[in-house]
């Protein structure tokens, strides 16, 4: 016998989990469907993000990070520590508690909230008057019915064709996060946020670290004056980044992995390793779902069609997250599945595209949200830009980290922020003013009339608005 809800959630990531505690708050009878385990066979809420992507992999930038400093940088300080040395496996055991942390505590949330949930793999069975049926395919199964039905299955790492993940040598996300040694030399296929950050990682541990860049541009997605400046530092670690690569056969042996590839000069090499991380993009997640069964229109790249307001071809299926189009970002989807939540409530749902926030934290952190000059001088939008440099701001000189800069882009005539581009030292959170100022419209001129606290690192922000206007205080 079928079980009914208002509101089945498929999918227990950040999209989905959060969905389903908006929905209950705002008064629905609420399930969850996830199928991810953890070691033990038991539920583990929270997707991707949590188990394999953003809460272990910064776990284990923290973790290096506080390595390379006892290495490195103590001594600035008069600190005398002797010879430092990692255990890695202490190190992953302590990523492993931190993931845990966060799969108890969305489960606790759940029950907080009353949201029912239901553990094993969710997959369309048809469509009734009484709503849109749920197979729940798992320890037990369950038969789920409802008038909503929120999609919110995230993606999956995309193998290089011809070379699937093993996650012993050719490793997608999850097996680079369960490493058990340092590699003497490894080999990353891709300079987006899971190479720089997981190359960061094994190279401060003291792997020799080679990344592989298909494209011309370093980080072509970021404002170019950054993604330079934040390139030197990278090739000042000895992070080794080959741009313009044509990447071709791959060969795994019981040693590791050689990577065949043209360099931008044409030049023919190999690359062997002990490890190969491919971390070329994510394509989204329907297997299983059996969205044939209610007619759920999918696109060429597999992820649902949705409109603006996530809605599916099919009247009371919503689809958030990296299943569907825009960034595949965790933030992303939480907003989207709050705003479905309260669109399915009958309220007005925000989600602004154009204030979205994007990190990558390699060190220094880079952090952006709105449009690059780049973009802005391809759309023919006349602007101004003001940057300041963290090497003159008091804070970041007492820190022992004045890498990069802030750049404050606005329009040349109206003087609305258009775009803020950081690259330095806790960029993920600065960015938040700048995101919460584009929120409200604001212009550069309001920042800089805004009192900062000194020393901070936000008075870099409040310097580069500034110098939009070239009247920077301290640079």
């Amino acid at each position: 016998m079928s079980k009914q809800f208002d509101v089945v959630v498929i999918g227990g990531g950040p999209g989905g989990y959060i969905a389903a505690i908006r929905a209950a708050q705002l008064g629905f009878q609420v399930a969850c469907v996830d199928e991810w385990k953890n070691a033990a066979g038991g539920p583990a809420l929270g997707g991707t993000c949590t188990n394999v992507g953003c809460i272990p992999s910064k776990a284990l930038l923290q973790s290096s990070e506080h390595f390379d400093h006892a290495n490195h940088h103590f001594a600035e300080h008069g600190i005398s520590v002797g010879k430092v040395q990692m255990d890695v496996g202490q190190m992953l055991a302590r990523k492993d508690l931190v993931v845990k942390q966060n799969n108890d505590g969305i489960q606790y949330l759940f029950k907080k909230n009353k949201v029912t949930f239901f553990h094993g793999r969710g997959a369309f069975v048809g469509s009734t008057d009484a709503g849109h049926t749920v197979q729940v395919s798992g320890a037990t199964e369950e038969t789920l019915t409802a008038k909503h039905v929120i999609v919110a299955t995230g993606s999956n790492a995309r193998a290089l064709p011809g070379t699937p993940f093993d996650e012993v040598n050719v490793l997608s996300n999850d097996g680079a996060l369960r490493v058990g040694a340092v590699p003497k030399k490894l080999a990353l296929i891709g300079s987006g946020v899971i190479g720089l950050e997981m190359g960061s990682v094994w190279r401060r541990l003291g792997a020799d670290v080679t990344i592989l860049e298909g494209l011309p541009t370093f980080l072509g997605a970021v404002d170019q004056q950054i993604a330079k400046e934040a390139k030197k530092a990278f090739d000042k670690q000895g992070l080794k980044i080959e741009l313009g690569v044509q990447v071709g056969e791959i060969k795994v042996g019981k040693k590791g992995v050689s990577v065949a590839y043209t360099n931008a000069k044409g030049e023919a090499l190999v690359l062997d390793a002990d490890k190969l991380i491919v971390s070329i993009g994510r394509v989204p997640n329907t297997n299983g779902l059996n969205a044939a069964a209610v007619g759920l229109a999918l696109d060429e790249r597999g992820a649902i069609v949705v409109d603006a307001d996530c809605k599916t071809n099919v009247s009371g299926i919503w689809a958030v997250g990296d299943v569907v189009r825009g960034p595949m970002l965790a933030h992303k989807a939480e907003e989207e599945g709050v705003a479905v939540a309260e669109r399915i409530a009958g309220q007005h749902g925000h989600v602004n595209f154009n204030t979205v926030p994007w990190v990558i934290y390699t060190s220094p952190e880079i952090a952006w949200v709105g449009r690059t000059e780049q973009q802005l001088k391809a759309d023919g939008v006349a602007f101004k830009a003001g940057t300041f440099p963290f090497l003159a701001n008091g804070r970041a000189r007492a820190l022992g980290d004045t890498s990069g800069m802030v750049k404050v882009l606005a329009d040349a005539t109206t003087d609305e922020i258009l775009g803020v581009h950081i690259v330095g030292p806790q960029a993920s959170e600065l960015i938040a003013e700048a995101v919460v100022a584009m929120e409200f419209r604001a212009s550069s001129e309001d920042i800089a009339r805004i009192c900062h606290a000194h020393p901070s690192l936000s008075e870099a922000t409040k310097e580069a608005a500034l110098a939009v206007d070239k009247r920077a205080l301290n640079f």
